[in-house]
C-alpha cells in the first residue's frame, strides 16, 4: 500500500514504540530523581522559594523572559521546518530524481509523499508544544509578578503561591522538552527516506543518545555531589 513494505511497517512501529517508551521514561513515576529533566524540577521549586524572600525580583522576571524567548525561537523554527517539508512536497519530482542516483535508495512517489506528510506532522507537533510552552512561560511571569512581598513570606498563602509558580514553570519546561523531543525524533525519521533499515538504525541511535543525555554520568555529575573541580571525572 502506497509503496510500503512489511519492513517499512515494522520500522515505523519501532519508531512509535521508541517515542512512547522515551516519553514514559522521561515523565513516568520511575523518572523521579533519575532523569536530568525531572531532577531540574526540584531546582525550579528551590528557585521560587528563594525568589519569595527577595525584595528585587527583576532578575527572576528576566530569567523567565529568557526562557520564553528561547521557546519562541524553537516555535518559529518549527514553522520554518513545516514550510520546508511542504516545499519538498511541491518539488517531489526534482527531489526523487536526486535520490534515484543514491545507493540503497529506491524512491517511490506515493511513499515519498506519505513520509513527507509524516515529517510535517512531527514538526507540527513540535510547534504546538513550543507554542503552548511559550504561553505557559507567560503565565509563569504573571504568577511571579503576583507573588506576595517578602514581609508575607512566612504565610501559608505565600508558600502555596510559590508552589503554583514552580508548577507552572515545570509544566512549561515539560512542554518545551516535548517539543525538542519531536525535533530529535525527526532526525531519526529522516532515515526512512533511505530505507527501513536506515530508519530503524537512526531511531535506535537517537534513542540511545537521548537516553545518555538524561541518564548518563556527564549529565548528572554536577548535581550528584558538591565538587570544586570544573569538569566531570
Amino acid at each position: 500500500m502506497f509503496g510500503f513494505t512489511y519492513l517499512d511497517g515494522i520500522a515505523f512501529a519501532a519508531f512509535l514504540a521508541a517515542w512512547v517508551a522515551y516519553h514514559r521514561l522521561m515523565e513516568g513515576g520511575w523518572a523521579e530523581r533519575r532523569s536530568f529533566n525531572r531532577r531540574m524540577d526540584h531546582y525550579r521549586l528551590e528557585w521560587m522559594q528563594r525568589m519569595l524572600v527577595r525584595e528585587n525580583r527583576i532578575v527572576d522576571a528576566q530569567i523567565v523572559a529568557a526562557l520564553q524567548n528561547g521557546t519562541a525561537f524553537f516555535a518559529s523554527t518549527s514553522l520554518l521546518a513545516i514550510g520546508a517539508t511542504l516545499a519538498i512536497l511541491q518539488s517531489t519530482d526534482a527531489v526523487m530524481a536526486i535520490f534515484a542516483d543514491l545507493p540503497f535508495v529506491a524512491p517511490n512517489r506515493s511513499s515519498w509523499e506519505v513520509k513527507t506528510l509524516g515529517l510535517t506532522l512531527i514538526f507540527a507537533n513540535a510547534f504546538f508544544k513550543f507554542a503552548w510552552a511559550y504561553r505557559l512561560f507567560n503565565y509563569t511571569t504573571i504568577l511571579l509578578g503576583s507573588t506576595p512581598p517578602p514581609a508575607e513570606a512566612d504565610t501559608a498563602y505565600a508558600h502555596g503561591h510559590i508552589l503554583k509558580v514552580a508548577r507552572m514553570a515545570t509544566i512549561a519546561g515539560r512542554h518545551f522538552n516535548r517539543g525538542q523531543r519531536s525535533f530529535f525524533f525527526a532526525i531519526g525519521y529522516l532515515g526512512w527516506y533511505v530505507n527501513a533499515w536506515a530508519f530503524m538504525a537512526a531511531t535506535a541511535a537517537i534513542f540511545i543518545v537521548m537516553m545518555n543525555r538524561q541518564f548518563g554520568h556527564d549529565s548528572h555529575w554536577i548535581l550528584d555531589e558538591q565538587r570544586t573541580d570544573a569538569a566531570p571525572r
